[in-house]
């Protein structure tokens, strides 16, 4: 019985994570200067760099700020100080294509729907259902 209720907790949640996902991505894409790709993500520029963009196949070493819309923070390599290295390939969906948008030195932020990130399952218990991502993300090096 405790199962069951946990079970149905958690499909209500996933609803209200849907719901609030959906209508922040609504009012998101109307701001000024917030740009909406043809797969739903949405960045806005904060610094434009200049030079390379990074493609599919390229590992790049970024510091980047995660965090859910409700301000829990994933993960924040500035206040660390240390920059992740990453394959693109490797990274969530939302962040292979975003990545490819910025050139060298540009950081950007991203707006990741659920269905480009981990979708209706999550990630055990730091990223519910249908989250959508917010990234702060600074494009250091393209290896």
């Amino acid at each position: 019985m405790a199962k069951r209720e946990a079970k149905t907790k958690n499909k209500g949640a996933a609803g209200h994570h849907r719901k609030m996902g959906d209508d922040f991505l609504e009012q998101n894409r109307r701001k000024e200067g917030v740009v909406e790709t043809s797969s739903g993500l949405q960045f806005c520029v904060v610094e434009e760099g200049s030079g390379a963009r990074p493609d599919e196949w390229s590992t790049v070493l970024i510091h980047q700020r995660a965090q859910l819309l409700d301000g829990k923070i994933l993960e924040d390599t500035y206040r660390q100080n240390k920059p992740d290295e990453v394959a693109l390939k490797e990274m969530i969906e939302g962040l292979q294509e975003g990545l490819q948008l910025m050139t060298l030195g540009s950081r950007y932020k991203f707006w990741v729907p659920a269905d480009l990130a981990w979708g209706r399952k999550g990630t055990s218990n730091k990223i519910p259902p249908f989250a959508v991502l917010a990234f702060d993300i600074r494009l250091v090096e393209i290896r």
